[in-house]
């Protein structure tokens, strides 16, 4: 009897000790954030993934009742930025702009100052930025189906550009390639603008980029759209039929989303979710991100996470079958 009475009185303790740790705990999440939160954005300030934050940001301090800050932290493709945020302490006050090129360095290269699944946790994506397969306006190509013919019959002759080996547009295109049964020469650049000048000379034949990118030369008649690369077609183009109409299941479109350091509590993961999703769905975001060349975007953080596995599990096929070595 004495040894029952004991039992009882130890788990009416260890109760005790639960609930008052759970309610320490839910109080904790409850009152996050006690202070400006900060995104780290791994590109310099202008660019589309900076105006991007900085919308989501100024929304975000809305919903939180907390300031919410950007940090530039260009270099190494967002490497730096990552690896900062992945070191960082797990209490939800230093998050990661992860992009499109996240799972496409990952698959690229050989070694990382972070296990790219592993040390994050995964928030939300909330923007996909589909790519659009451009050709000049003089080009012969007048669809999909005229250039995968011309490219069959003259293997290696029509040349793509991309901002650099490795790179998600390099990756994409090759994805493009193999899906095709085609195959056509890479000539990479540093940076955009290079590339985009020498397709609208009339020296490259055909290239992949976002829309943001090729919709004033396609408003001027300089590019014409041929496709899209996203699953299914662009509202902002719904007369470009998607790739996928051709190849059931191609899709190659960059994303953005929050992530934070690994073991951020899922009750501030939960919190920090649904205050993205709220502030994203406003309909001057959806129109802002509309006019930037994307679309929103918002799942779990499972959702999240699936996906960024998915892709960099694409991408290291694509490198494997190509080839492809990071500059």
């Amino acid at each position: 009897m004495k040894l029952i009475r004991l039992l009882k009185t130890i788990n009416r303790h260890i109760g005790v000790c639960l609930i008052f740790g759970l309610s320490i705990f839910h109080s904790i999440a409850d009152e996050y954030p006690t202070k400006p939160i900060t995104v780290v954005v791994g590109f310099g300030p202008g660019g589309n993934a900076d105006i991007v934050a900085r919308l989501l940001g100024q929304k975000l301090s809305m919903e939180l009742a907390q300031s919410v800050l950007i940090e530039n932290k260009g270099g190494a493709g967002g490497m730096l930025a990552n690896d900062s945020v992945a070191k960082a302490t797990p209490d939800g006050y230093r998050l990661s702009l992860m992009s499109g090129a996240f799972p496409s360095q990952a698959a690229v290269m050989n070694k990382l100052p972070f296990d790219p699944m592993n040390d994050f946790s995964w928030v939300s994506t909330f923007i996909s930025y589909p790519m659009v397969v451009v050709v000049n306006s003089e080009s012969p190509f007048k669809n999909l189906n005229d250039l995968i013919k011309y490219a069959k019959e003259n293997p290696k002759k029509l040349n793509y550009p991309t901002p650099g080996n490795g790179s998600l547009f390099h990756l994409a295109t090759e994805y493009f390639s193999s899906a095709a049964g085609i195959e056509m020469t890479h000539i990479p650049f540093k940076g955009g603008s290079p590339q985009l000048n020498e397709l609208l000379a009339g020296r490259l034949d055909i290239m992949l980029d976002t829309y943001a990118v090729v919709q004033p030369h396609l408003i001027s008649g300089k590019l014409r759209a041929i496709a899209i690369t996203s699953e299914k077609r662009m509202p902002q183009l719904p007369n470009i039929p998607a790739v996928a109409e051709t190849f059931p299941g191609f899709e190659a479109s960059s994303f953005l989303g929050i992530a934070g350091p690994k073991g951020l509590s899922p009750e501030i993961i939960s919190k920090l979710n649904a205050s993205i999703h709220a502030a994203v769905i406003k309909n001057d975001v959806r129109v802002r991100f509309s006019e930037l060349g994307g679309q929103v975007w918002i799942g779990s953080p499972k959702d999240m996470a699936e996906y960024v596995s998915q892709s960099i599990q694409k991408w290291r096929r694509v490198v494997a079958e190509k080839s492809i070595k990071f500059d």
